[in-house]
């Protein structure tokens, strides 16, 4: 019990075994009273306070020199790489307020990073120059702890979590199919139609999305189980493989603007909508460091999903 009393008035005391040792480097209550940018007087006082607690002289004064104690010598030789412990600590506080430095891992499937993380890297590097960005681009759900992941975007409905959520927009699907797939195979006037078509699949371990939904303009829905020719877990393949007029695909029509505008891709089966909607989300551990959270602001200020086509 006594030992750990120790302890603490030690751990409290800190600080003025700090301004001890720099009376002792400076040589004089003056010198470190301006490395401190203290008065005289309160530097004086602090180095009191310390003898108090030792409960002997660390220094002693006269007009023109000031001297070391034994006890003094043994205290500064025993607590001797205070300095550098300090110094060190605070290296680290003004690295931490000064500029943002360290990594950041952020997460999201391969078609949403591509279309709507790496316009916002250029912008972001040049705000945080020293923040290194690890770009995780998969279509499979990641876990941020096991993973070690910073940031998220996550699509759809979120379970019960001590995650922090914000969402940022919502997710709709249409039909899409080439030119080329079109003039060769024809436009499919109604989903039953798909029967006799080439259709493409997105499939991974957590779900094959073979049901298309359709909803008709009467408000009446239903779905058609698609066989399909080609399957496969990675978004950008499915979507070029549509490019290239393999098969008719389900996509939501924000993620293919350029392939729309550029003639890539028509929307078939026009008369119908999807009835669903997910909603996107970006998410976040609840502990951040300031790095984490300097990018996560500027994903929420940023990250915009908004709809020009529908």
């Amino acid at each position: 019990m006594i030992l750990k009393w120790k302890q603490w008035m030690l751990y409290q005391n800190l600080p003025l075994l700090h301004i001890f040792h720099l009376v002792v480097e400076r040589g004089s209550f003056q010198g470190a009273a301006q490395h401190l940018n203290l008065p005289r007087s309160s530097v004086s006082k602090k180095v009191r306070q310390l003898e108090d607690i030792v409960g002997q002289p660390l220094l002693l004064r006269s007009t023109r020199q000031l001297k070391i104690t034994e006890v003094g010598q043994d205290l500064l030789t025993r607590t001797e790489h205070l300095g550098d412990v300090l110094s060190n600590m605070g290296s680290v506080i003004d690295d931490t307020h000064s500029s943002l430095k360290g990594s950041v891992k952020i997460s999201a499937s391969v078609l949403t990073g591509q279309r709507f993380l790496l316009p916002l890297l250029k912008p972001l590097r040049e705000i945080y120059p020293d923040i290194q960005i690890d770009l995780n681009l998969e279509d499979e759900n990641v876990d941020l702890i096991a993973d070690q992941v910073d940031i998220a975007i996550r699509i759809g409905h979120l379970p019960d979590s001590s995650l922090i959520a914000r969402k940022v927009g919502d997710k709709c699907w249409g039909w899409f199919a080439s030119p080329d797939y079109i003039h060769q195979n024809g436009m499919p006037k109604d989903p039953e139609d798909l029967i006799n078509h080439d259709c493409l699949v997105f499939s991974n371990r957590g779900v094959t999305m073979n049901h298309w939904p359709f909803k008709s303009q009467q408000g009446e829905t239903h779905s058609i189980e698609i066989e399909s020719i080609i399957q496969t877990d990675n978004s950008r393949a499915l979507l070029d493989m549509a490019c290239e007029g393999l098969g008719i695909v389900m996509v939501d029509p924000l993620f293919i603007q350029q392939e729309l505008k550029e003639g890539q891709l028509k929307p078939v089966l026009t008369d119908w909508d999807h009835p669903d909607t997910s909603p996107i989300h970006l998410m976040c551990l609840g502990q951040r460091s300031k790095v984490s959270q300097a990018v996560w602001s500027f994903l929420i200020e940023n990250l915009k999903f908004e709809r020009a086509y529908s």
